[in-house]
């Protein structure tokens, strides 16, 4: 099936090598936000991710999103989707840190 190019125009390969398809699997996990326990389900590189968050802020990956959390409704009055907000906060840290933590 083509969908718009041929596989000769891709210049980078978004599969690096090595790649270890158990990043893809979704987990879902129990936290407590800001008191209140509730399940979130991310695939296991943005657990990695935020794994690494919560470390280098010496806290619990529990903590870490209690803060997003609270943030996104003092700052934004919520969002709709927070599965998908962690998603962004993890691509923008790994992107600030300057590396990709799936190759890492």
């Amino acid at each position: 099936m083509v969908y718009g190019r041929k596989d000769e125009d891709i210049r980078i390969d978004p599969f690096v090598r090595e790649f270890d398809m158990g990043l893809v699997r979704p987990l879902s996990r129990s936290v407590r936000l800001n008191g209140f326990a509730t399940c979130l389900r991310l695939e296991q590189v943005y657990w990695d991710i935020l794994a690494e968050m919560a470390r280098l802020n010496r806290c619990t990956i529990s903590t870490l999103l209690s803060h997003v959390d609270r943030e996104v409704h003092l700052r934004h009055g919520g969002v709709k989707n927070f599965s998908g907000l962690v998603r962004v906060v993890c691509v923008v840290h790994s992107l600030r840190e300057g590396r990709c933590m799936a190759m890492a």
